[in-house]
């Protein structure tokens, strides 16, 4: 997310409607890149889009659904250049400048998916595009954690098509420039995946491969003419260590309550009342406090000899785009399965 997610109704070799969603949340800081594939994919393809989007920043937060709380939503209307707009509690027409309605959920991004499936517009989805999300969903883990991925995954499970979109940070900032074309390569791979969605005996939705996920560079090489090349991959499985850190406190009357106001987006993780079964009131001292603080450096920069030749991270490492085909399991799906060592690295023309 960060489905975000894109979904339409499957009736030539274009999509008719298309729902976008991700993980960031709506444009903003920490959302630059959905407004700019929306508007590539309605402006350029001609694509129906609709949007469905959590409302806040909900990264790391994988295939979770909200159970217990109320998921509430509110339209959005976003404006050019850079898709931002007014919030209304009411669906209204469009004012002057405004493209779009847009719906926001306080939810997860597959919560966001699957209301947007079965609620918002039940039967009309035929694919659902979550992204582009800020920063890179490739690798075991970042894939296990990922919101967008998670997405893309709720999709899957509910046997529609799928394909989740992060676009890797390389450098910092990530020229703007550079944004414009990481969308229309993202069009073109999305377009040509529609149109040449492959297969898999393992499949959930007639012997399909259930989804696809997609990793972009940002480089400086995506504004060359020729682009950068598009590989077939395969998921790399690499693992984390320590992703916390404690929190000193001064004394320990700290409260629960405390620790929710200053933890990352964990307030709808806990619940908001005490229930039966030994749920931990807000009001108990916390003398225990941990803050999500991850090095994720040694993920992001590997020795490249560390990185299986063919896999997602050796494909972004070389500059290079991924797409590796999954199944709705976590388990990936080998694009040529007779295929063995570097002979199959498997370049797609567009």
């Amino acid at each position: 997310m960060g489905i975000d997610d894109l979904t339409h109704r499957r009736s030539s070799l274009s999509p008719s409607l298309v729902t976008t969603r991700n993980d960031d949340g709506p444009p903003g800081s920490q959302s630059p890149y959905i407004y700019g594939l929306y508007r590539h994919l309605t402006t350029n393809l001609r694509w129906d889009v609709k949007v469905v989007v959590p409302s806040s920043q909900k990264s790391w937060i994988g295939k979770a659904f909200h159970i217990k709380e109320i998921t509430k939503g509110r339209y959005y209307y976003p404006k050019e250049p850079d898709g931002m707009g007014e919030v209304s509690s009411t669906s209204r027409p469009l004012n002057e400048g405004e493209v779009a309605e847009w719906v926001l959920l306080d939810g997860t991004p597959a919560t966001c998916t699957n209301i947007a499936l079965h609620n918002l517009y039940p039967g009309q989805i035929d694919l659902v595009i979550s992204g582009p999300n800020l920063g890179r969903n490739s690798s075991a883990a970042f894939a296990m954690s990922s919101g967008t991925i998670g997405a893309a995954m709720s999709s899957a499970l509910s046997q529609i098509r799928s394909v989740a979109i992060s676009y890797s940070t390389v450098l910092h900032p990530t020229p703007n420039e550079l944004f414009e074309p990481a969308d229309i390569l993202s069009g073109r791979i999305i377009e040509y995946l529609w149109n040449n969605w492959g297969k898999d005996v393992g499949g959930m939705r007639n012997g399909e491969i259930d989804m696809y996920n997609v990793n972009v560079p940002m480089i400086m090489e995506l504004l060359n003419p020729e682009g950068i090349d598009v590989h077939w991959t395969h998921m790399w499985r690499n693992s984390y260590g320590q992703l916390f850190k404690a929190v000193l406190t001064p004394n320990a009357t700290s409260t629960m309550s405390d620790v929710l106001k200053k933890g990352p987006e964990v307030a709808g993780q806990y619940p908001q009342e005490s229930e039966p079964g030994g749920d931990i009131s807000n009001t108990e001292p916390a003398t225990l406090m941990f803050k999500f603080s991850p090095d994720f450096q040694p993920l992001i920069t590997p020795s490249i000899g560390s990185l299986p030749v063919g896999s997602d991270g050796w494909a972004i490492a070389k500059g290079h785009a991924s797409i590796t085909p999954l199944r709705a399991c976590f388990a990936h799906v080998d694009h040529d399965p007779a295929a063995t060592g570097t002979e199959s690295l498997g370049i797609l023309k567009l």
